[in-house]
């Protein structure tokens, strides 16, 4: 009887009353079959395993690319770092697929101050591109809290379009899923298309008082790229870019 709903071929009169029954769940179960897009399709496990991830960094990294490196693996619960030496993106990608990580992280920077961001999410993408602004490390942050090794609560702060959608889910499916007393807080806040990150740890100062104490370090990332394959495959489709002309004081924003 599936069938001939399906193919719209008349149904016995007695049948009637099963076959509206059968109408009505019909969607439901064809939603089931098939994701609905690529995006369903690619984070289908996130929230069910703890992600694994990856950082590294472009090649010859100057002193200040590899602290800023060895900071974010203690942002990112469950990662780890990579020296990149002589290996070229291929290699590094092969190596994740194979020892089943989640996400690898890509720092680049331009005379020594980290400039550039790339998010690859295993095992078909997507990547996403950042441009890396205002780079503070911990060290150079006053009175910083001690890194906790806690999975953080994250608050994303006005991602309220389909792509701002799509940027939050990338950064969130880095992290696990938090316990509820976790005392680590990170926060990603978008004005304007600049995502400012910090890094925070409530901190205990008496019976009654709570203090929050920045860990760092802390940054802004502006999205400009998003292809639709690892980041081994630059010539892969592209689902959205930021486009020169967009680029001005009057556009819309994006996110």
């Amino acid at each position: 009887m599936l069938i001939d709903i399906k193919e719209g071929r008349p149904i016995p009169t007695e049948l009637n009353a099963e076959a509206e029954k059968l109408r009505k769940e019909l969607p439901y179960d064809e939603a089931q079959q098939e994701p609905e897009s690529h995006i369903d399709d690619e984070y289908a496990r996130a929230g069910i395993f703890d992600p694994k991830v990856m950082i590294t960094t472009s090649r010859d990294p100057s002193s200040r690319l590899q602290q800023f490196a060895k900071e974010m693996r203690l942002v990112i619960p469950n990662s780890q770092r990579i020296n990149r030496g002589n290996y070229v993106i291929k290699d590094i990608v092969d190596t994740c697929k194979s020892n089943n990580v989640t996400d690898l992280v890509i720092i680049h920077e331009t005379r020594g101050e980290p400039d550039g961001l790339i998010i690859s999410h295993f095992p078909y993408g997507p990547t996403v591109h950042f441009t890396l602004f205002n780079v503070v490390l911990r060290h150079d942050i006053e009175n910083q809290g001690n890194v906790s090794e806690a999975y953080p609560h994250l608050i994303f702060d006005n991602f309220s379009s389909n792509l701002g959608s799509r940027i939050k889910n990338v950064l969130k499916y880095l992290f696990p899923v938090p316990k509820e007393d976790s005392k680590r807080v990170m926060t990603f806040a978008n004005k304007s298309d600049f995502i400012s990150f910090r890094h925070h740890v409530f901190v205990k100062t008496s019976h009654k008082d709570v203090e929050i104490a920045e860990v760092g370090p802390r940054f802004e990332l502006k999205p400009y790229e998003i292809r639709l394959a690892t980041a081994d495959l630059p010539d892969a489709d592209i689902e959205w870019v930021l486009r020169s002309y967009q680029r001005t004081s009057r556009k819309r924003d994006q996110l």
